[in-house]
């Protein structure tokens, strides 16, 4: 498969005498693909009914007059005013009860079914007008669903389609309020029309009643999604769907909207989301400022290739300082470079750059793009050069992903809503302890694939990791029984039913023939208050008290004589949230015991296995000789000796696997 690059453009923020000029460099720069009109609503249809498409469709033409490809957007992500004022509930309402209102962008209510026919009238006009276009490859939909915390919304409109959802799901107050246990606190409720929205509470809400209303929120989305992939389906055929997802987003199910798209793409900011997103200390941000979290960009690489089933695309990649972090240093000379290769490494097949040209307006004035504002070439002009040149150079040796990979991780969204409910202690999250368990696995060398709870396939897989799962599904249970790989399963995991409520038989709700062992109680830490495991390692955040039936052996236990780590057969349960020590202890021998070979990797340097080929890459600062690995012969790109900010590619045989 031809890997390529591309760039987002704004034909409307700039004079029309110069998309011809445009156009001409990016071709000239080996750019292929182009994504425009995201958020040119108000361009498009200035008033109601009045469509301007006449200059989009001159920059489409002048686009592929320079045989670039066209990515299309639809620009729901920005309404216009006059649609606002025409229809002012569509307006999202924060959970302080407060109406989000007009002035930057994503200013509407999933639930909203008038601004969702709005929507699919808009898509319509534009799929009919440019469906055909030779010049238009793909569609993006919509852009960046829950960008600014806008999936959630407690409107009118919101609470009416939540109590058409519940009517459906319960068909009877009765049923509803045995599922929730609202016998508690006299919450019961004789018609779903009593029903509100879980905000504004004296105190918490029914876990119940919030979880329900995640799962509706979600379903709005992958609603709004479908509406207009398949209106363009119906009229652009042979055209890729494609919706431009974010970092650390858990809010709506991305395996349900994924369903409906052709491809996944995200949009990765390796300095911005370590600034803004990353769980570890002001030591780890220091070192790591110019560069990036070594693990967080590829997390999301491997979990949004699984979303459509392998088929995926960085659509913005950072390419200088972004504008909206606590601080927005620039990258380290080589990164821009660094992080398109990793993506290619995780099966990419294309890499867009965020932006052409950066704009000197607006809220986005201080974001870097590959141009300046005067339209001479910014520092990630000349990385974004070299990868295009190398690309022409090496594309045609580099495989298709490998059908596995060493290790899979179960990934639930449903988890991440509903230990966000109820966390019980104030670290406990859900993405970072999944991605505590996917950084220690990379830095085992060890290549990751992810895998959603919904349709779990394990088979294959050496080593299976499944942690925090807030519940089981009869397809993941089965799944398990018959897997031959070595089965880790992490704290927490079916501590619930899909109620939300206490299993019978206590956590973690297996069958006894699976796991013959229960849950008891659990206890959260504080971070000066750790268990004591073995004598390098301890338990974090969260311990379990393990009791063990006949059938499972006692692997590990902490100084207390709590057992830690308990075995049946292939399956392993943890009870605890280990740190990094007890973490790679644990996940190096259940690496061992699945006949992986294991590599000491140091914070800054990453592997990754893809096809016939091993991609290194060096974060860090200080250079790294692969021979330590073990590695031999002569790299297609790089040295042995990786420097900081370089990438090394090897034959398979030549590193050792």
């Amino acid at each position: 498969m031809q890997r390529t690059l591309g760039v987002c453009y704004y034909p409307e923020h700039w004079p029309e005498t110069r998309w011809a000029e445009d156009a001409a460099r990016m071709a000239a720069l080996g750019l292929t693909f182009v994504r425009i009109g995201e958020f040119a609503w108000s361009r498009l249809e200035p008033k109601r009914g009045a469509y301007d498409f006449d200059w989009l469709r001159r920059a489409i033409d002048t686009l592929h007059a320079a045989e670039l490809k066209v990515v299309l957007g639809t620009p729901t992500a920005t309404p216009p005013k006059w649609l606002v004022d025409e229809m002012p509930d569509m307006l999202p309402v924060g959970a302080d009860g407060l109406v989000r209102k007009f002035g930057s962008r994503r200013h509407y209510d999933f639930s909203h079914d008038g601004y969702l026919e709005e929507c699919k009238r808009i898509t319509l006009a534009l799929a009919k007008a440019f469906g055909t276009h030779p010049g238009v490859v793909a569609w993006q939909t919509d852009n960046e669903y829950d960008c600014h915390n806008t999936t959630l919304s407690y409107s009118p409109a919101a609470r009416s389609g939540f109590q058409a959802w519940l009517q459906q799901k319960y068909q009877s107050p009765d049923a509803l309020n045995r599922a929730w246990g609202n016998v508690f606190w006299s919450m019961e409720v004789s018609d779903f029309d009593e029903i509100e929205l879980p905000h504004l509470t004296v105190t918490e809400a029914n876990p119940a009643h919030v979880m329900d209303f995640r799962r509706y929120a979600s379903d709005q989305v992958v609603r709004f999604n479908k509406a207009q992939a398949d209106i363009i389906r119906a009229h652009s055929p042979g055209r890729d769907v494609i919706h431009n997802f974010m970092g650390r987003t858990l809010a709506f199910d991305h395996f349900d909207v994924g369903a409906d798209l052709d491809i996944s793409s995200w949009d990765s900011y390796p300095l911005g989301f370590l600034e803004d997103r990353s769980d570890q200390g002001d030591a780890w941000k220091q070192r790591f400022a110019r560069a990036g979290d070594p693990d967080f960009q590829a997390f999301h690489h491997d979990l949004y290739r699984a979303t459509s089933k392998g088929r995926w695309w960085v659509m913005e990649q950072q390419p200088g300082p972004v504008n909206w972090a606590p601080h927005n240093p620039a990258p380290r000379d080589g990164m821009v470079r660094l992080w398109s290769w990793e993506a290619f490494a995780h099966g990419a097949e294309t890499v867009s750059y965020f932006r052409w040209r950066q704009a000197p307006f607006a809220q986005e004035q201080m974001h870097a793009g590959l141009l300046r504002p005067d339209s001479s070439e910014a520092e990630g002009f000349d990385e974004a050069a070299r990868v295009a040149d190398e690309l022409g150079q090496l594309d045609t040796v580099l495989d298709e992903m490998p059908d596995k990979a060493d290790v899979a991780i179960v990934f639930d969204y449903p988890s991440g809503w509903a230990w966000e409910i109820q966390p019980q202690g104030r670290e406990f999250d859900y993405f970072r302890l999944v991605f505590d368990f996917y950084r220690a696995l990379r830095k085992l060398g060890l290549s990751v694939d992810i895998i959603p709870a919904s349709a779990p396939q394990l088979d294959g897989y050496p080593l299976v990791v499944i942690p925090g799962l807030f519940t089981w599904s009869e397809n993941l249970v089965a799944e398990i029984r018959d897997c031959k790989g070595q089965v880790l399963i992490g704290p927490r995991s079916g501590s619930k039913t899909s109620d939300f409520a206490i299993p019978d038989g206590l956590p973690p709700g297996l069958p006894r023939d699976v796991l013959d062992m229960r849950v008891t109680r659990i206890e959260t830490l504080r971070a000066d208050t750790p268990v004591q495991v073995t004598e390098t390692g301890t338990f974090q955040f969260w311990r379990e008290f393990l009791e063990t039936g006949s059938d499972a052996e006692t692997i590990l236990s902490a100084d207390d004589g709590v057992p830690a780590l308990v075995n049946q057969g292939n399956l392993h349960y943890l009870g605890g949230w280990p740190d990094q020590a007890l973490m790679r202890n644990v996940l190096s021998n259940l690496a061992k015991e699945a006949g992986l070979v294991t590599r000491d990797l140091n914070d800054g340097v990453r592997l990754r296995r893809h096809g016939g080929h091993v991609f290194a890459l060096n974060y860090g600062a200080s250079s790294f000789d692969l021979a330590e690995l073990g590695w031999t012969g002569t790299p297609l790109l790089g040295e042995l000796v990786i420097e900081p900010s370089e990438v090394t590619i090897m034959a398979v045989s030549d590193a050792g696997y």
